[in-house]
């Protein structure tokens, strides 16, 4: 970790290989403290081999060099400009970016300016991601007390999940009091892993008040929680906020893939934690209740595409309000 990284001591670290042994107990209580407290944690050993991802690594900075480079240099410019004169420049992100759609169909064929290589090497990644990103739902699974393959069955729609990955560039940044590489936000979807740079810094999610730097470490994958998961389990596991800042020095390299729900999806809070099976959470004598709507998930991605870098809590009351009477899922797909 680098010296300049200013991390707290008890980030969420889970190493995956231990649960394969006697200590998987305590793993999957940081997994699941994390998803409750943190909406944040990285995994080691996660099995994507380090090799796939130092090759990832390469190209994606050498495509943003060759390619994106001095497209990027001519908007800081503009923006700098623009912030030296008065105006306001803290709705502008600070990152050159792009995104490859895999599931429920791939584009990486019609992107431009990607050779056959980079193809590949993303192609592959996105093979290894998606199938970590399902283990990962299936160990929230198992901490949540529901059946292996409710999350990722939750999330199919008919046409099965939705599943990208945003490659981007957080280069230097003269004024970094000016301007944010990203603006703080929670993630509208399911479940999100990241493949950050080890190098520089800048990721940080909000817990307790406070701003946190989520460590850059080698080869880890960071994974958090978004929007859909905390719906789905009405709240024992939440979405928080994050940013990233600009730096004066280093271009940080950010992959984050994102495994969320079909568009016609059907979103509500899982059955098995609202009634009988939410005892221990609740006050005596309350009554277990879905705090949360039902919706459809492109209907909420709608709104959030409006909405993104404000609270969530407005969005998820937004969708309660508007919501039309949607066909009841089929239960026994559930």
């Amino acid at each position: 970790i680098p010296a300049n990284a200013a991390v707290s001591l008890n980030f969420p670290v889970i190493n995956m290989e231990k649960l394969e042994t006697g200590e998987r107990g305590a793993a999957m209580e940081v997994i699941h403290d994390a998803c409750k407290n943190w909406g944040f944690f990285e995994l080691l050993n996660h099995g994507i081999s380090h090799k796939l991802m130092d090759e990832v690594e390469r190209v994606s900075k050498a495509h943003y060099a060759a390619c994106r480079e001095d497209k990027f240099k001519e908007f800081a410019a503009r923006t700098l400009e623009a912030g030296e004169k008065g105006a306001d420049v803290k709705d502008v992100d600070w990152e050159s970016t792009f995104f490859v759609r895999h599931l429920p169909a791939s584009n990486l064929a019609d992107l431009p300016d990607l050779d056959h290589h980079y193809r590949q090497v993303m192609k592959e990644f996105a093979s290894e991601i998606e199938k970590l990103a399902e283990k990962v739902l299936d160990l929230l699974c198992e901490n949540l007390g529901l059946e292996q393959g409710y999350l990722k069955r939750a999330f199919a729609g008919s046409r099965g999940p939705t599943f990208g990955t945003k490659v981007s560039s957080y280069p230097p940044c003269p004024r970094p009091d000016m301007v944010d590489g990203l603006r703080a936000h929670t993630d509208a979807g399911g479940v999100i892993l990241l493949f950050q740079d080890d190098q520089v810094s800048g990721l940080q999610l909000l817990k307790d008040g406070a701003w946190v730097d989520v460590p850059p470490m080698r080869h880890a994958i960071v994974v958090n929680i978004g929007d859909q998961l905390e719906v789905i389990t009405n709240g024992r596991y939440k979405s928080v906020m994050h940013r990233v800042l600009t730096r004066p020095d280093g271009n940080r390299m950010s992959i984050a893939s994102f495994y969320n729900p079909g568009a016609d999806a059907i979103i509500f809070p899982a059955p098995a934690l609202v009634g009988a099976a939410d005892a221990a959470e609740r006050n005596e004598g309350e009554e277990g209740t879905a705090v949360y709507p039902r919706f459809v998930f492109e209907d909420y991605m709608n709104l959030y595409v409006r909405y993104k870098f404000e609270a969530k809590e407005p969005r998820f009351k937004a969708m309660k309000a508007d919501a039309a009477p949607i066909a009841t899922a089929p239960m026994a797909t559930l």
